[in-house]
């Protein structure tokens, strides 16, 4: 593997980072999933930090790679990457538009021979290494069509090298001896091989390989010379499409060998297409005929009739078994290539099968597993680059040319589907007069309106769909296209178990597995077209509510097992779809793993709870993930669904749904130092809790208001907000508020220098801690009892713990304090480096008054070092960010 910019090598440092960019160039375009990155990097075990070292390499290669080439999703990462920037893309697109030998000149070796290589990497550098022999296979059939029979010699020798058993490969090279007049060289190299084959497997020469050398012995013309065509030759394959784009891998396993392929996927992702310009690739190798039968809905007797009267057999027997027994008799002496277009099942195709020597090509909506031996060619969206081509080549590249961004919306509209971009292509065609615009703009008013021949499509494939399944399908599709654990199609069918279903509509191409969690879970996604279309077909309101109320209640579940819960506000009221307790404790067996895991899905959610109702269903599992959002400063999520289900709230007049939203709307605000806004929601909260007579409620609005104070500098107000929270807390039997509370008050007195009063606040706060076996709380706790007692020991103990619970924003903080105590001790270098990966989270997070109060620490750091000049520009500065504060 080699980096290049500007034509310089660029050094991507250490094994595993290397190997780690290997991976997402092996994938180029598409997210690969954490998971599937950990276990290249660590195949047998993986360390406990393999996630966190993950993020650290790549990390690393975009400081070695710059510009904008890594992205990540919170599943994974991928690398963009052009067809002309890496020589994998280029060589497969070459080779897809028969550039051979300019193809096979990028080819050094085998490929990634420098690093160590992974079982997960030989799916797609097995294709690969296919692809490369068809192509040299191809490169050394035109050669001998040029009469090229030296250029054919070499490329043989090269390949034999490689596969030294191939005998369709010896054969090739004594014909190509004895054509370039090298009778004897070709005489030689028969008795190398033969005495090869003999000697180290035991076998003698095939049939071909042994007519080659008695041809050359007799001085004949090559065997396999083209025969007059009889009129009962069939030449049935249908056109190709002088438009065709993109699916050089797919075109790469086609090119053989292989006895049967199947061809599936979703309706309208060009499977016949793809089918017939294989079929067309493939042709000048089956010399006596190629068949053609369309399948769809018909009995193997009628189909098997039909080719043998292309045959030649004007009165076909009577019999399905008779038929087929046949058709295999008169393809036994004449090998022909078969295309069996639209089929169903693998009982339907079993009886249209030849024996040996010929090849059939199977295309099918669903995935036909049960036929022993042939080869799987999936075939899903067309890259958006490919879609883009393809667009281009139907309605006019100059058009796109003009509105490239409107041409991106409309393949993204099409979702890569070549029957949709045909489709739209075709519309720009007719109508040279709109813009791409105005296809863009009606797309969005009605995708499938827009798109006739697609609609047909999809109906055809739902009009085959059990009940059960149809509603499913719909369901996912009002959930929107973010990828759903298995277990919800038991929610949407209300039923523990619904695999069949997911299976059925797996095998369809209706549904797509796209990958396993996690922590698990198999995860499934209804593509947008197919979603969209049976969104409009059948959605089932009360399916989609059973969702929402099983997420709910499985935030729930999973909030329980954080290391801290205080101030959940969740609702007693909304119902709850329920998985069994034993399934709820295996997913969330790692309450972050799970969340982290679920993070966009559950986004999602609340934005589909609070369009769909009732409020409770979308401010209920809002308020789930504030524990989650708070441990992992996941802010920005918090803001958008309290925004979102605040306004459900409102719209349903759900005054206490009202009250919570606002409550965790301002602790958001609070965290980034917006304080007359926290103040104005935190009272806002307090009053409507209060006029609902919620006291447990009223009083996390009044930790809020105090902490509010503290930063305002208002510590007689803060305190008084505590202690009428801390009240409350008792009367509720709240021992987390409680230990909150206690805290929040030790951390005053201390702020106030009331130290033994501050000791016994904080010796509380922790009895009540390690009771609950609240680890965070705990942790924030020691923070307060290490400065209060100058002592290394306690912060460096919060900072664990912290560091272990992933709380970044907590654990800024107790670098922050460790930090203060390594400087009265004069080690200036540790507490340097703790303050600024301190500082480096709180500008991360918008915590500005974390920021000004670590770049005020830096300040007086350096000063005390000695650096006057750096001094003076962090003092300078945190000046500024107090004077914004």
């Amino acid at each position: 593997m080699e980096v290049r910019s500007g034509g310089e090598p660029v050094r991507v440092s250490g094994k595993k980072p290397r190997m780690l960019l290997a991976t997402l160039l092996l994938n180029a375009g598409h997210v690969v999933g954490t998971d599937q990155l950990v276990e290249v990097l660590w195949s047998q075990r993986p360390p406990r930090s393999a996630q966190a070292n993950v993020r650290t390499y790549v990390s690393s290669l975009r400081a070695d790679l710059g510009g904008g080439h890594l992205r990540g999703d919170g599943t994974g990462y991928a690398i963009d990457v052009s067809g002309t920037d890496l020589d994998l893309l280029r060589f497969e697109d070459l080779v897809a538009r028969g550039g051979f030998a300019e193809a096979l000149a990028l080819w050094r070796g085998a490929p990634l021979a420098d690093l160590p290589g992974s079982p997960l990497w030989d799916r797609r550098l097995d294709p690969l290494l296919e692809v490369r022999l068809r192509a040299a296979e191809r490169l050394i059939a035109d050669l001998l069509e040029r009469g090229d029979q030296t250029g054919a010699i070499t490329q043989l020798r090269t390949l034999l090298a490689e596969h030294p058993y191939r005998e369709d490969l010896w054969r090739q090279l004594l014909l190509a001896l004895h054509g370039a007049g090298r009778k004897a060289e070709a005489l030689k190299t028969y008795s190398r091989i033969r005495a090869q084959l003999v000697d180290e497997l035991g076998v003698e020469p095939g049939a071909d390989l042994r007519r080659a050398y008695e041809t050359i012995l007799a001085d004949e013309s090559a065997p396999g010379a083209p025969a007059d065509e009889a009129p009962t030759v069939p030449r049935q394959l249908p056109p190709d499409l002088p438009d065709f784009t993109g699916r050089a891998g797919q075109l790469a396993a086609l090119a053989g060998p292989f006895r049967v392929a199947i061809v599936s996927g979703p309706p309208g992702a060009g499977k016949s297409a793809l089918a017939v310009h294989a079929a067309h690739v493939l042709r000048e190798r089956y010399p006596e005929g190629q068949l053609y039968l369309a399948v769809a809905g018909r009995a193997a007797g009628d189909v098997l009739a039909e080719a043998l009267r292309a045959l030649g057999v004007e009165t076909p027997p009577p019999t399905a078994h008779e038929r087929s027994a046949l058709l295999r008799t008169l393809l036994a002496e004449r090998p022909m290539l078969v295309l069996l277009d639209d089929a169903g099942t693998a009982e339907q195709i079993r009886p249209l099968l030849p024996g040996n020597g010929s090849v059939v090509l199977v295309t099918s909506r669903k995935k036909i597993t049960d036929l022993p031996g042939a080869l799987q060619v999936d075939v899903g969206e067309l890259p958006a680059a490919d879609a883009l081509r393809l667009l281009g080549r139907i309605a006019g590249t100059d058009r796109l040319a003009r509105e490239p961004e409107a041409a991106e919306a409309i393949v993204a509209a099409c979702g890569g589907l070549p029957l949709a971009v045909r489709s739209a292509g075709a519309r720009l065609a007719a109508r040279p007069g709109w813009s791409l615009a105005v296809l863009r703009d009606r797309l969005e008013d009605d995708l499938l309106g827009e798109l006739k021949e697609v609609r047909a499509s999809l109906d055809r494939s739902y009009a085959a769909l059990p009940e059960d399944a149809a509603r499913t399908l719909g369901t996912l599709g009002r959930l929107g296209g973010q990828a759903q654990p298995g277990w919800v199609i038991g929610a949407v069918l209300d039923r523990p178990r619904a695999e069949d279903v997911t299976d059925l509509l797996v095998d369809a191409n209706l549904l797509r597995l796209v990958g396993t969690d996690q922590v698990g879970q198999p995860r499934y996604v209804v593509p947008g077209l197919i979603g969209a279309h049976a969104l409009e077909r059948h959605a089932d309101p009360s399916a989609v509510g059973r969702v929402l109320t099983a997420w709910t209640a499985a935030a729930e579940h999973a909030m329980t097992r954080l290391p801290t819960v205080v101030f959940s506000l969740t609702t007693a009221t909304a119902p709850r779809w329920e998985l069994p307790a034993r399934t709820f404790d295996r997913l969330t067996a790692d309450p972050a793993g799970w969340f982290a895991a679920e993070h966009d899905t559950l986004v999602a959610a609340v934005s589909v709870a609070a369009e769909a109702g009732p409020a409770a269903s979308a401010w209920g599992l809002a308020a789930a993930l504030v524990p989650y959002f708070d441990l992992r400063c996941h802010y920005d999520a918090w803001q958008r669904t309290h925004t979102v289900a605040l306004a459900a709230a409102r719209a349903g007049g759900d005054r206490y749904g009202e009250a919570a939203m606002l409550r965790g709307l301002a602790q958001v605000s609070l965290y980034q130092d917006r304080y007359e806004e926290a103040a104005a929601q935190f009272a806002r909260a307090r009053r409507i809790f209060q006029a609902l007579g919620e006291p447990r409620a009223e009083a996390t609005t009044l930790c809020g208001l105090a902490a509010v104070g503290l930063f305002r500098g208002d510590q007689v107000r803060a305190l008084g907000h505590y202690r009428r929270a801390l009240a409350m807390f008792l009367a509720a039997g709240d021992q987390n508020g409680e230990a909150f509370v206690r805290q929040a008050i030790g951390r005053l007195c201390l702020g106030n220098g009331d130290l033994a009063r501050a000791g016994q606040w904080l010796d509380q706060a922790m009895r009540l801690a390690q009771e609950l076996g609240d680890s965070h709380r705990e942790a924030c706790v020691s923070l307060q009892i290490g400065k209060l007692q100058q002592a290394v020991s306690f912060h460096r103990h919060a900072l664990d713990i912290f560091d272990s619970l992933g709380d970044r924003h907590c654990g800024a903080y107790a670098m922050q304090g460790l930090a203060g105590l390594q400087v009265a001790r004069g080690e200036w270098a540790p507490a340097s480096a703790g303050l600024e990966r301190s500082l480096e989270v709180f500008q991360e997070l918008g915590d500005r008054s974390g920021e000004a109060q670590t770049t005020q620490m830096l300040g007086e750091l350096h000063h005390s070092a000695g650096r006057p000049h750096l001094a003076r520009d962090y003092l300078e500065h945190a000046s500024t960010l107090r004077r914004s504060l």
